[in-house]
């Protein structure tokens, strides 16, 4: 698992990749990246699948905000991101949500 991030120079905001490998999708055939970004909506920012079977995407954040994602796999299975900044409790569902601060 991967999570890059690249500043603009022109502007106050982060390209951010997020990428999931092979190994942990373990064949699904959807996965979503759901977070603060897109108002946790399952369907708003679909992850790609390459050719080598890795899930990505590229989004925009705003700088200087921390925001708190997950993935969804299928239509049920959230995963962490063992590469997030950090982990902060989420008292709706009774467990923690991925980090990311840019």
């Amino acid at each position: 698992m991967a999570l890059k991030k690249k500043y603009l120079k022109t502007k106050p905001l982060c390209k951010v990749s997020f990428s999931l490998p092979k190994e942990v999708t373990n064949g699904v055939d959807t996965v979503q990246l759901v977070g603060d970004f897109n108002d946790w909506d399952r369907s708003a920012t679909p992850m790609k699948r390459s050719k080598a079977g890795e899930y990505s995407v590229t989004i925009d954040l705003e700088a200087g905000r921390d925001y708190q994602y997950r993935y969804l796999l299928g239509e049920s299975d959230w995963r962490n991101d063992p590469a997030a900044d950090r982990y902060e409790y989420n008292a709706f569902a009774g467990s923690e949500n991925s980090v990311v601060s840019v």
